[in-house]
């Protein structure tokens, strides 16, 4: 069993990830001073018996390294992944400071297309792997060195974002593709390797400006679409396809297991018709259940 948890965050993300196997990963990180210490005090509990600790940022845009100096001073990030970039900012906030250090550092892994490393994919006698996959970016494409140009010039970093997927054996397989932009996905295509998914995290929070192109859907034939937090005038619903609203659901727990996956929401009163219940009891990890997933379930256009 691994748990997948997706924090109501606002017009942010942060997630983590708890391994079946020696492993919790975090992937983004944003916290005001209101919920940082209740959100920090979270994961190092669920992660105090895991020996591989990795933090994965997406890209340093605000709204995806808020809090991260907090969370390095609380838990110290040994494990910091990202792709490689030179990315700059003309204000540098104190966690900007914060994720360049840690960038820039021996602690830092570069993501790429295909890399592999020891218990983020890889196994051995000690541990298993952590089934995370990284299926973009191409640092030879030309669009992908031209997003690289634009961040390290201070502009928007949001397409040096990686493509994500964590899978689990005979169970889940998720895709994180942080803040990906429309334009930036139709220029480059589908991605070699890319595939079923269970759950799809809707890149830039859902909103439009990133929605995920229809080319790219047929692939992916996502069991559910979670569509993000931005704000209701500018999200993307994704009408063909079964979709939990964040917005109206406040943070999220996917329990997987295998062959299924089970669906805990923050609030009380949100549910969604497509789930099928599978007779859980009502309340779990602190949230409400509103049913399950059968993997392999998704529907195409």
């Amino acid at each position: 069993m691994s748990i997948i948890k997706s924090f109501s965050v606002g017009n942010g993300d942060m997630f983590y990830i708890k391994h079946n196997a020696d492993s919790f990963s975090i992937i983004d990180c944003c916290m005001n001073e209101e919920d940082r210490r209740e959100i920090t005090e979270e994961l190092k509990y669920q992660s105090g018996y895991k020996t591989i600790k990795r933090f994965i940022s997406t890209h340093p845009d605000y709204d995806h390294i808020r809090g991260l100096a907090y969370l390095d001073g609380q838990m110290p990030i040994v494990n910091f992944y990202c792709v490689a970039n030179k990315a700059t900012k003309e204000d540098e906030t104190d966690d900007f400071r914060e994720y360049r250090s840690l960038r820039d550092s021996d602690k830092a892994y570069y993501l790429k297309k295909g890399c592999s490393r020891k218990w983020l994919n890889e196994s051995d006698n000690q541990r298993g792997g952590a089934g995370i996959h990284i299926l973009w970016p191409d640092t030879g494409n030309q669009h992908y060195k031209d997003a690289l140009k634009q961040a390290a010039d201070g502009g928007s970093p949001n397409n040096i974002s990686p493509i994500i997927r964590y899978s689990l054996e005979h169970g889940v397989t998720a895709l994180w593709m942080g803040d990906l932009e429309t334009d930036f996905m139709e220029a480059i295509g589908a991605p070699p390797g890319l595939g079923k998914v269970d759950i799809l995290f809707a890149p830039h929070h859902g909103r439009k400006s990133g929605r995920v192109p229809k080319s790219w859907l047929d692939i992916l034939n996502p069991g559910v679409i979670v569509v993000g937090e931005a704000p209701s005038e500018d999200l993307h619903y994704y009408g063909s396809y079964d979709t939990i609203k964040q917005n109206s659901a406040g943070t999220l727990l996917f329990e997987c297991v295998q062959g299924r996956i089970d669906v805990y929401v923050e609030s009380s009163s949100y549910s969604e018709s497509f789930l099928e219940s599978k007779g859980l009891p009502r309340m779990n990890h602190g949230m409400f259940y509103i049913g399950s997933l059968n993997c392999g379930s998704g529907q195409r256009i």
